[in-house]
C-alpha cells in the first residue's frame, strides 16, 4: 500500500512513492513509468513502513525519507537522504540518540534555506543546519510526545506540528533558527530580521469557556523581537521607531546567553500617570504607598495600537547599539476598515491621549498642592494661616472635582455608587474610538470638542488659583516664616 507520496516542487512530473512494506519508487515522467530504487538504500528495513517523503525545493533530484520499524520491532531511527534521484542513497541520523522511542515519523525541508531540516520523531523534534549529517533536539518545552506531522506555515514563517496525544504544537516564527549561523554565534551580540505582522483585531468571542480544557494556547498579540548574546548581559534595550524616527515605545529586554525574544504589542508608551497624593473623600483608611502617592481609581491611562506601516527595532546592549531591523505592520485584513481609516482614528486617539496627559498634569498639580496644604494643616498651629490653607484647598478641589471623582477609593462598585467624571469620560471615549479599524464619527467628534473646550476651561481656572490664590497664600507664610507650597506638578 502506498503510504507516502510527494511531487517535486522543482521539477514537474518527479514523484515520489513509499509504501507500509519498504518499498521506494520516483517516476519522472508524471506517473507513465516508474523506477523502484529500494534496493540502493542501504540497510532499508524489510516490512518498514515509509512514513514520509520530502522531495527538495532547492534540488530536483534530492530527496529525504522515512522509514518507521517499531511494527518490526525496530526503534532506531531510520532517515535518509538521496541526491541524484534515489540512485544512492545517504543514512542521515548522527545526533539522534538511540531507544526504545526513536523511531522517526516525518522529515521537512525549510522553505527558507537550503540544507536546514527538521524532523520528528516518536519522543519529540530535532533539527539539523548541516543536511542532515548532525542533529540537535528541537525540544524545549514541547513534552516528549511522538511528533507524526511538520509544516512550515510560510505567511508567518511558524513551525507547526502534530502529535500523538498532546494536540497540535506551533513554534512562532522561526527566522532565528533560520538565520542562525557560525558568524552569528561568535558575535557579541545579534538582532535578527523582524519578520512581518498582523495588526489583529478581535471580531468574535471566543466560543470556548474560559475553562475549556481543550482550548489552545495563542501567542502575545504583536511582533516578535529576536536577538542572540554570546553572554550575559544586563542591560538590554529594544526601541520601536516610527517612520519619523520617534520612539514608539522601549522595551527592557532579557539578559540571557543565548537566545533571546521579546514581544511588542504594537502600542505606545502608557500615558503619564496619575499620581494622587490625598485619600479618597469618605475614606481616610486608603493609605498612600511609600513614596506618598496613590493611582487614581479611575486609570486615567492609555496607551495606543499603532497604525500600519514601517517601523524600525533598535537594539542596544549594555549602552551600545547592536543595529535595526525594519519592520512592517500590516491591517487586518478582515477587520473591515481600510489603511486610512485607521490612520483617522489614530489621529483621534493621539489628540485624546493629549487631552488625558493634560488632565493628568492639572490633577497632579492639584494633589501636589493639596498634600503640601495637609502637612501645613497638620504642623502649623496659626489659625489664620489652617483657615487660608483650607480656602485654597476649596478652590483646588472645585476645579479638580471637575477631573477626577474624589470618591472612588478602588474598593469596588466605585462606578454604581457615583459618577465618572472627566478623565473617566476622556478614557471611556478612547475605547470607544479604539474599537474597530474604523474612523471616529460625528458623535465621537464631537463630544472630543466638548470635553477640549471644557479641558482649556478648567486649565485657565487653575492657572488663575496658582497665580493668585497660592501665590497670596505663599506671601502670608513668608511673613510667617514658613517654608512656601511648591506649585508644580508632579
Amino acid at each position: 500500500m502506498v503510504f507516502a507520496i510527494a511531487e517535486s516542487p522543482k521539477e514537474a512530473g518527479t514523484i515520489w512513492a513509499g509504501t507500509n512494506d519498504g518499498l521506494v519508487q520516483i517516476t519522472r515522467d508524471g506517473g507513465k513509468n516508474w523506477t523502484n530504487v529500494t534496493k540502493n538504500i542501504p540497510n532499508m528495513l524489510p516490512w518498514g513502513t515509509v512514513s514520509n517523503i520530502e522531495a527538495s525545493r532547492y534540488n530536483a533530484g534530492t530527496a529525504y525519507i522515512t522509514v518507521d520499524g517499531h511494527q518490526v520491532n525496530n526503534r532506531d531511527p531510520w532517515i535518509y537522504k538521496t541526491t541524484d534521484y534515489g540512485k544512492t542513497w545517504k543514512l542521515i541520523v548522527n545526533g539522534i540518540p538511540k531507544s526504545m522511542l526513536s523511531y522517526a515519523h516525518c522529515v521537512r525541508e525549510d522553505p527558507t534555506r537550503a540544507g536546514l531540516l527538521y524532523v520528528g520523531t516518536e519522543n519529540g523534534i530535532y533539527v539539523s543546519y548541516d543536511d542532515g549529517a548532525n542533529w540537535q533536539a528541537l525540544q524545549m518545552n514541547l513534552p516528549h510526545a511522538p511528533v507524526y506531522w511538520i509544516t512550515v506555515q510560510e505567511n508567518f514563517n511558524d513551525l507547526v506540528i502534530s502529535t500523538y496525544g498532546r494536540g497540535f504544537w506551533i513554534l512562532d516564527d522561526i527566522t532565528p533558527i533560520q538565520q542562525m549561523t557560525a558568524e552569528v554565534m561568535s558575535a557579541n551580540a545579534h538582532l535578527f530580521p523582524v519578520h512581518q505582522t498582523y495588526r489583529l483585531r478581535g471580531i468574535t468571542v471566543p466560543y470556548a469557556s474560559s475553562d475549556d480544557p481543550t482550548a489552545g494556547q495563542n501567542p502575545p498579540p504583536g511582533a516578535d523581537i529576536n536577538y542572540y548574546l554570546k553572554s550575559q548581559s544586563r542591560n538590554v534595550s529594544v526601541k520601536i521607531l516610527d517612520a519619523q524616527g520617534n520612539t514608539v515605545q522601549t522595551i527592557r529586554g532579557t539578559g540571557n546567553a543565548g537566545l533571546n525574544r521579546v514581544w511588542w504589542n504594537l502600542r505606545n508608551e502608557q500615558s503619564k500617570e496619575i499620581r494622587l497624593r490625598t485619600s479618597p473623600l469618605y475614606a481616610p483608611e486608603i493609605r498612600l504607598n511609600a513614596e506618598g502617592w496613590r493611582p487614581a481609581p479611575e486609570g486615567g491611562r492609555m496607551n495606543i495600537l499603532m497604525p500600519p506601516g514601517t517601523y524600525t527595532v533598535k537594539l542596544s546592549v549594555d549602552g551600545q547599539d547592536v543595529g535595526t531591523q525594519p519592520l512592517k505592520v500590516m491591517i487586518d485584513p478582515n477587520a473591515g476598515g481600510s489603511e486610512a481609516d485607521v490612520q483617522a482614528q489614530t489621529a483621534m486617539l493621539m489628540a485624546l491621549r493629549k487631552d488625558l496627559e493634560a488632565a493628568a498634569d492639572m490633577t497632579n498639580q492639584i494633589e501636589m498642592i493639596r498634600a503640601q496644604l495637609n502637612d501645613i494643616r497638620q504642623f502649623v498651629r496659626d489659625a489664620s494661616v489652617k483657615t487660608a490653607a483650607d480656602d485654597l484647598e476649596k478652590k483646588l478641589t472645585d476645579i479638580e472635582d471637575n477631573l477626577i471623582q474624589r470618591k472612588f477609593s478602588g474598593q469596588g462598585q466605585d462606578t454604581t455608587r457615583y459618577p465618572t467624571k472627566l478623565i473617566g469620560k476622556l478614557t471611556y471615549l478612547a475605547g470607544d474610538v479604539a474599537g474597530g479599524d474604523y474612523p471616529p464619527n460625528t458623535q465621537e467628534k464631537e463630544v472630543q470638542a466638548m470635553f477640549e473646550s471644557q479641558l482649556a476651561d478648567l486649565r485657565k481656572r487653575l492657572d488663575a488659583v496658582v497665580s493668585t490664590d497660592v501665590g497670596a497664600f505663599n506671601r502670608m507664610l513668608r511673613d510667617k516664616n514658613i517654608g512656601n507650597v511648591i506649585a508644580g506638578g508632579q
